[in-house]
């Protein structure tokens, strides 16, 4: 199987301010841990995304609001999380880019299985509103384009420390569509919990604060049997790396390690080669220890490429 890297260098354009989490050394640690690796990967450059695939999630005056907003210089506060420097809007158009390229690309078979080494992240992004460091919904715009490609059944997991909100919203109740996260709770943005009424198509589950990781391995098993359930095309993932215990973000939320990344990822490869001819696409999403970050975006890229 081959699997196809997506990114670009436009991303590392994107200066949210001294002091933000989500700084450029985050694409550099990925890029350098799958660099060093001896991982068989083609590298493939990150195209910006059209308008007319952003359209499919976000609202068209949110967009001209955000293309209004770009500054020529400075920083521009869109929230208290989410800010926007000169690189940031050419920086979110590729990391939309990348996903959507990579499942278009699946879809022709040109490519197997894609990890998108993106940032902005995009799992907090709603249609109508930039949110927890995201201004565009990559995963989402990108399940849309894989049904517009041909996939008609299209499951996202999100194991993102943190609840993908947008991505939520976004696919909630649409049809063909499946949307499965887990994240710790209590954990921003407060959404998530399997309380939570729900569309149909979207499951949550949730992993205490502080739990051990045996008691999040189960949690995601039980997730993966509804993805499974579900019979998907395709496979897309948010791969969030913030729920490592090393993460400063989370606050130790979970104490997951890298070969927990690599464990979750062949769970997901599994289904996908029941279901799905073998077909993922997953994009980066958080993740904010550099060492940590870099180790455990390794061990899924690795397990991707696992044949």
């Amino acid at each position: 199987m081959t699997t196809a890297l997506y990114t670009h260098p436009d991303m590392f354009g994107h200066l949210p301010g001294a002091g933000h989490a989500e700084r450029p050394e985050r694409l550099r640690a990925v890029l350098d841990a799958l660099d060093d690796a001896t991982l068989d990967l083609e590298v493939l450059e990150a195209p910006r995304v059209e308008r007319a695939d952003l359209l499919a999630v976000h609202e068209a005056t949110y967009l001209d609001e955000i293309f209004g907003k770009a500054p020529a210089r400075g920083v521009v506060e869109l929230d208290p999380d989410t800010f926007m420097s000169p690189g940031t809007l050419l920086a979110s158009q590729r990391a939309a880019g990348a996903v959507v390229r990579a499942v278009r690309d699946v879809a022709a078979g040109r490519a197997d299985r894609a990890f998108c080494a993106v940032r902005p992240p995009g799992h907090h992004a709603e249609p109508g509103l930039p949110m927890g460091f995201c201004l565009f919904s990559n995963i989402a715009i990108a399940a849309f384009a894989a049904q517009a490609a041909g996939l008609s059944r299209v499951a996202v997991i999100d194991f993102d420390v943190h609840h993908g909100n947008g991505t939520q919203t976004a696919l909630g109740g649409r049809p063909g569509m499946f949307f499965a996260s887990i994240q710790s709770w209590p954990m921003w943005p407060g959404t998530g919990h399997p309380s939570e009424h729900v569309p149909a198509n979207v499951v949550n589950a949730v992993s205490p604060d502080g739990a051990p990781a045996p008691v999040w391995r189960r949690a995601f098993e039980g997730l993966m049997n509804r993805v499974d359930a579900f019979e998907p095309d395709l496979i897309l993932v948010s791969a969030g790396f913030d729920a490592h215990r090393r993460d400063p973000v989370a606050g130790g939320g979970q104490n997951l390690e890298e070969a927990d990344f690599g464990w979750a990822t062949r769970a997901i490869t599994s289904v996908a080669n029941r279901r799905a001819k073998g077909r993922v696409v997953s994009s980066l999403e958080g993740g904010y220890d550099l060492e940590a970050l870099g180790r455990s975006a390794l061990a899924h890229v690795a397990a991707l490429g696992e044949r």
